[in-house]
């Protein structure tokens, strides 16, 4: 597409030179044109008053130095200059300009309609420019090398097609711009959501083989929690990202695409050059889009820059590639951050699991860092647990350390754990201990018996509380009340006199463990 001609309002000294150039150096109209940009309709325009008023050799006769009667000369076969000379409000014209289906060209025939005898639709619309110009003045950025990278979604989308279902997904196109030099990538995502929106970041510094000083990004709100120009507040994943590749984020501000106006031109090429040409080819994974793109963008940043005589490529490794920073040595793990409060049984819930916290943070919130692997909790920024996630949602994953010391008293009791240590006093405690448990309803109704039974070793020693647990066997007294009162009464040490009961068959506990009565 040919780049159209520059043009600026011609004065009378433009006039002077048209005519000088035409008669005195005998220039063609286009040659003209190009030497004073100016376009040759108006070149040509000039050129036909100035021959009708008699004025077509240079230089101009005496009486035609003073600009003012030139312009008189050349001006006065005009048709009846305006006698209302009141210029309409031009901010109102804006304000106007902005509501849907008002043009300029309404908006000057209801200003001719308010002052029939005013100014001409040219006059309207050259004047109504000019105002754009002094009220709306454009801010050029030039980029340092090496000192932003700007970031934003296509606002096309490519179909990706299930090969199993045949249901439609569309992807979105992640495109991000190197300030400098213009080198462009481009990459295809499920979504625009957090994690996708933190990967594209990732690929594309990967892609440039550095880091900005800076990240210019579009206010996502799965990046930016609040959209403030001066403070704004971003997604604690997307701050810790930045940190972790010691750049800067800097959200641009709501509806200004000139803000980002790098990365809204690669968009713009992007979309003209990689996917209106896959436009008509099927695609049934993300992986082979990506695959596509890759190759149409290695060709993009290959090819010349018309303007420049240099492709992105090559002016990428001639003045940016040693301006950035250098990558991270390992990349930057994705982490989402929770708020939690912790629960009176001093465990914290993310996705329907439970996990421990110390005892003390009862009733306190606390922030959660959540990775593929572990489960990080931190109250005050202070790391004070580390789980392993679990996959399967449900349980509780709990640390002794974490819990009370009355609660300790009882973590990773089992069956098996309470006759194993009654064991080490003597056999008959170790079955005293397994009836206990094995005569309820729930072992774990029998825990604080047996717990107490155990509680009775370092008072009277093991020899005495098992032969007061044989006692308590043979009278069929299988309560810690019994054996207590055995001890105190001191009939742990007299032998019974009645004949020994006969040793009972073997029997298997709750465990699986085999004892003999």
């Amino acid at each position: 597409m040919p780049r159209r001609k520059q043009t600026r309002q011609t004065t009378v000294k433009d006039i002077r030179a048209i005519l000088r150039l035409t008669h005195e150096h005998g220039l063609s109209v286009r040659a003209v044109s190009e030497r004073l940009k100016i376009s040759k309709t108006t070149v040509s325009t000039y050129l036909l008053r100035a021959s009708e008023a008699g004025l077509s050799r240079w230089p101009l006769p005496p009486g035609y130095d003073d600009d003012a009667a030139l312009e008189r000369l050349l001006f006065r076969r005009m048709g009846r200059p305006p006698q209302d000379l009141s210029e309409p409000d031009w901010a109102l014209i804006v304000r106007e300009l902005k509501r849907k289906g008002v043009t300029l060209t309404l908006l000057w025939q209801e200003y001719r309609a308010a002052h029939p005898d005013g100014y001409g639709y040219t006059w309207f619309c050259e004047h109504f420019a000019a105002f754009e110009r002094r009220t709306s003045a454009t801010f050029r950025n030039r980029h340092a090398a090496g000192a932003v990278m700007q970031t934003d979604y296509a606002g096309q989308t490519v179909p990706i097609i299930d090969p199993a279902t045949g249901v439609i997904h569309a992807a979105q196109i992640f495109v991000a711009v190197l300030g400098a030099s213009n080198l462009t990538f481009a990459f295809a995502s499920s979504s625009q959501k957090l994690p996708d929106w933190i990967d594209g970041q990732m690929r594309a510094l990967a892609f440039f083989g550095g880091v900005t000083k800076a990240i210019v990004c579009d206010n996502l709100k799965a990046g930016v929690a609040k959209a403030l120009w001066f403070e704004p507040t971003l997604n604690t994943t997307f701050a810790a990202m930045a940190e972790h590749y010691d750049t800067t984020i800097l959200p641009t501000r709501s509806r200004k695409p000139r803000d980002k106006a790098k990365v809204e031109g690669a968009v713009l090429i992007v979309e003209r050059w990689i996917l209106a040409r896959l436009r008509n080819r099927s695609f049934f994974s993300l992986a082979e889009l990506n695959a596509a793109i890759a190759e149409l963008l290695e060709e993009l940043n290959n090819r010349p820059m018309r303007h420049v005589g240099k492709s992105r490529r090559e002016l990428f490794e001639e003045i940016e590639r040693v301006a950035l920073r250098p990558l991270p040595a390992t990349p930057f793990e994705y982490a989402e951050w929770k708020s939690a409060k912790v629960h009176p049984d001093y465990h914290v819930e993310i996705d329907k699991t439970f996990y421990s916290v110390p005892h003390r943070l009862i009733g306190r919130t606390v922030e959660v860092r959540l990775t593929h692997r572990v489960v990080e909790i931190f109250p005050d920024h202070q790391r004070v647990a580390c789980h392993v996630r679990r996959s399967q949602r449900s349980g509780h994953v709990t640390v002794n350390e974490h819990m009370p010391k009355a609660h300790q008293r009882y973590a990773n009791t089992t069956p098996a754990s309470l006759i194993g240590r009654a064991a080490r006093i003597g056999p008959n405690a170790a079955i005293l201990v397994e009836r206990m448990m094995r005569d309820r309803p729930h072992p774990e109704q029998g825990y604080r018996s047996a717990m107490g039974i155990l509680s009775l070793a370092p008072r009277y020693g093991p020899e005495r509380l098992d032969a007061a647990c044989e006692r308590a066997l043979l009278i069929n007294a299988i309560a810690y009340s019994s054996v207590t009162a055995i001890l105190k009464s001191g009939l742990d040490q007299a032998r019974p006199q009645t004949e020994p009961a006969k040793p009972t068959p073997p029997h298997t506990n709750i465990r699986g463990s085999t004892y003999y009565q």
